[in-house]
């Protein structure tokens, strides 16, 4: 197990990829969070109305994971939410063999980090990057997301857990530490079977769990919102670079939910642009 929380590559002020599909619409916030952390980020709105503007936004997603040492795929309903996947259209183009080969050169060769909040986490999960840590063809035994138990879309205020600081996403935060965090979400019930999931545990790889008041992990729909096995919120891959959950880590800031008690800022993002710094 790996629980390395500084990067080998130094960078004073590390550099954002945040792709924009059509549909997202969470990177206005994210890439606030980023640079209020110190990161220099860039977007890339992502076009496919002809294959000329496919081809086109391929080859620039390729130039800026090279130039990054982050990318971060942020919340939204790319596509629509496509049913029975959401997140589908965003992993399908990361598959692509040149943002592939880039992605994991990032990830293998260079020390980069990824994160995927929401519709992200939708789409690193359906590409094997959590928790596998790679590209790779899912089987039916891959965890995945989908539809929440009860039916229909959530959008609420939910209190997680950190259980795990294997990852550098959460090299700022204590061990036990609750946050207050918004989802909105109509597939985030996170599902395994036993084993897998018994083998994130004993990996370290479940980051965060949706609790109950006294900080209990618990399947109640009102604590669990979506039913999420085991109140799986965000999971990491092996060595814990790369972390994907469900709530919205970057809705946060001076005057917003003042009237919802608990400690509403995770620091996610200066846990990320730290692990360049030296």
């Amino acid at each position: 197990m790996c629980n390395r929380q500084k990067s080998s590559s130094k960078v004073a002020k590390p550099r954002i990829f945040i792709p924009v599909f059509p549909g997202t619409n969470c990177e206005y916030d994210s890439a606030k969070a980023f640079e209020k952390a110190g990161g220099m980020v860039e977007t890339l709105v992502i076009r496919n109305l002809t294959a000329t503007d496919v081809e086109q936004s391929i080859q620039e997603m390729v130039k800026k994971i090279e130039n990054a040492q982050i990318v971060m795929l942020p919340g939204g309903f790319s596509a629509g939410d496509e049913p029975d996947g959401s997140g589908k259209f965003i992993a399908s183009m990361f598959r692509n063999p040149r943002i592939k080969e880039t992605v994991m050169d990032l990830l293998t060769q260079r020390d980069g980090l990824m994160l995927g909040i929401c519709n992200g986490f939708q789409a690193l999960i359906k590409l094997g990057l959590v928790p596998y840590g790679e590209i790779v063809d899912l089987t039916e035994d891959s965890p995945t997301l989908t539809y929440n138990k009860i039916g229909r879309h959530v959008s609420c205020m939910v209190q997680t857990k950190v259980v795990s600081t294997l990852s550098p996403w959460f090299s700022g935060v204590e061990l036990g530490e609750i946050h207050t965090v918004a989802v909105s979400h109509g597939e985030g019930r996170f599902v395994a079977k036993k084993e897998v999931i018994q083998k994130l545990i004993a990996n370290g790889q479940i980051a965060t769990q949706y609790v109950d008041l006294d900080g209990n992990p618990s399947n109640d729909v009102i604590y669990t919102p979506n039913g999420s096995y085991e109140a799986i919120e965000g999971i990491t891959s092996p060595d814990g670079r790369i972390l994907g959950k469900m709530g919205h880590s970057e809705r946060t800031g001076e005057g917003i939910a003042i009237n919802i008690p608990g400690n509403k800022y995770q620091p996610i993002f200066a846990g990320g642009v730290n692990y360049f710094r030296g």
